[in-house]
């Protein structure tokens, strides 16, 4: 008699009986485990879901009324473009404090040339993020080249840029800006097609994003396959694409029913797509995680980890200086105030996100999910009348709470 077999899938999920496994363990406890794996990736959109349940009910369901949520983008567009970019230099191993001052600089700049010079608002814009890339380059310098701490680097440059923008701007506020500057930061997509309660172009783009979504997680679990790497069991996988597209579906139907897409979430959406396929699948990227992880075996690998580092602080200078250009739009004028604090608000959304202290962890999709969380918990308690001064301690533990699940995350897996 020979022995017996059973076609089993590569997810571990047998055909033709019930789920189990080797030691007996039904589909909970494989859903369990799965789970268990994956708390790190998902942890914080679990969070952020909990905390927009809790708001919407707390606020008597003002929180996802179209108008606010148009407000939650608009609002935290700025700290969104500083998250990704201090994701990235967290991944990398090092630390960015000039971020918040580079990106009044570069504001004060495009204030000056437009107000004062004349200069076109494109032309205007395009020095701007020049001058982001320059300032990025300048401390990438030091840090890579010759070996001075990030730490420290940034932190002259923080004093630097902080001082740059009073020399530019003084005491006085620089404004008005031109229209089509403006809508960088306030501007919608038009509308088209016939007139129907909903704004037509956001709800196609909806679908699009939908369908594009969807296809990537399955693309995605085919390669991991292929590859004999390990999967989400089936019924987990199913769970997560009808959560992904509930989720999609909703933000999608939420905009169309106020004005439509605003500009500056088109920008944030191609900053998302861009940096997470570079970070996920370029070999740039592949290197900033090797360097953030090991640097002494990246550097035996063969990584060139001076010049990955400086193009890494030359990325963060260019999303400063865009930073501060999306924040100058929607102010409709350059301030000295610019840029104060949004360092720690971009280090903070980071590491709610699930960077790691040490480098080497974190996606861009989770810095945008931690400058979410920021936001909706921002937004939330000034909705329900708490004052600032509870703001910034309910925001400091939760920054300790994400810090703090790191470390034990690590310490569990270690174990």
């Amino acid at each position: 008699m020979g022995p017996v077999t059973t076609d089993t899938p590569r997810d571990g999920t047998p055909k033709g009986g019930p789920p189990s496994t080797a030691s007996g363990r039904g589909t909970g406890a494989l859903l369990l485990e799965a789970a268990r794996r994956n708390m790190r990736q998902y942890g914080m959109l679990v969070a952020l879901g909990l905390i927009v349940v809790l708001f919407q009910i707390w606020t008597g369901g003002v929180l996802l009324k179209p108008n606010n949520v148009t407000n939650l983008v608009l609002q935290n567009s700025y700290i969104l473009v500083l998250a990704i970019g201090m994701m990235i230099v967290i991944i990398a191993g090092h630390i960015d404090l000039s971020v918040g001052s580079l990106a009044a600089f570069v504001s004060a700049a495009c204030a000056v040339m437009m107000v004062e010079h004349k200069v076109p608002w494109v032309l205007a814009t395009v020095l701007g993020l020049l001058i982001g890339a320059v300032a990025g380059a300048w401390q990438g310098f030091w840090i890579a080249y010759v070996g001075i701490p990030s730490f420290i680097v940034t932190l002259a440059g923080m004093l630097l840029f902080r001082g740059g923008t009073q020399i530019f701007l003084g005491s006085r506020s620089l404004g008005p800006f031109p229209e089509g500057f403006q809508k960088i930061s306030t501007g919608y997509l038009p509308e088209i097609g016939p007139a129907t309660n909903y704004h037509n172009l956001t709800l196609l783009l909806g679908v699009a994003l939908l369908a594009f979504a969807l296809l990537q997680e399955v693309r995605d679990r085919r390669r991991q396959r292929a590859y004999d790497l390990e999967v989400l069991p089936r019924n987990l996988f199913l769970v997560k694409c009808v959560a992904l597209a509930a989720a999609v579906l909703a933000f999608t139907m939420t905009l169309a029913s106020y004005r439509g897409v605003p500009v500056v979430l088109l920008l944030l959406a191609a900053l998302l797509i861009g940096f997470g396929y570079v970070m996920r699948n370029a070999v740039v990227g592949r290197h900033v995680y090797a360097l953030g992880g090991n640097q002494a075996a990246a550097k035996l690998s063969g990584v060139k980890d001076r010049r990955v580092t400086f193009l890494v602080f030359v990325n963060m200078g260019v999303l400063a200086a865009l930073a501060g250009i999306v924040y100058a739009a929607r102010l409709n004028a350059g301030v000295p105030q610019a840029g104060v604090n949004f360092e720690l608000e971009a280090i903070a959304a980071a590491f709610i996100g699930g960077a790691s202290m040490s480098g080497g962890v974190g996606t861009v999709f989770g810095a945008i999910i931690g400058g979410l969380v920021l936001g909706v918990l921002n937004n939330g308690m000034s909705l329900v009348g708490v004052g600032t001064d509870y703001q910034q301690v309910i925001k400091g533990l939760v920054l300790l709470a994400a810090v703090g699940f790191d470390v034990w995350n690590k310490r569990r897996v270690g174990a």
